[in-house]
């Protein structure tokens, strides 16, 4: 699905979770950079308070755009395995 913008996007995905609106329970995450404007529009639509999960995208060495996973606050971390092993990749060294 091709969206105008990311409001638009927003605005979709919350058409879609109308069950979570209004609950006292939920809480709507956006993850910089293009995540946050969806989320705030989810957040709006729902009712719901905003929060944002800050991560780091762990690129490929030689191919940055690639991400082979990320890291955010609280020490999560979070490892394609498959494309770790695909390309031959040793994570122990990626992570220093």
């Amino acid at each position: 699905m091709i969206f105008r913008n990311r409001q638009q996007a927003g605005q979709i995905l919350a058409s879609r979770l109308e069950k979570y609106a209004n609950r006292e329970d939920v809480i709507v995450l956006g993850i910089p950079r293009g995540g946050v404007p969806v989320a705030f529009e989810v957040a709006k639509a729902l009712n719901q308070p905003l929060d944002i999960f800050v991560l780091r995208k762990l690129g490929v060495p030689g191919h940055e755009e690639l991400a082979f996973g990320a890291i955010g606050s609280g020490g999560v971390r979070v490892v394609n395995a498959n494309l770790v092993a695909e390309l031959g990749l040793s994570t122990c060294k990626l992570l220093r």
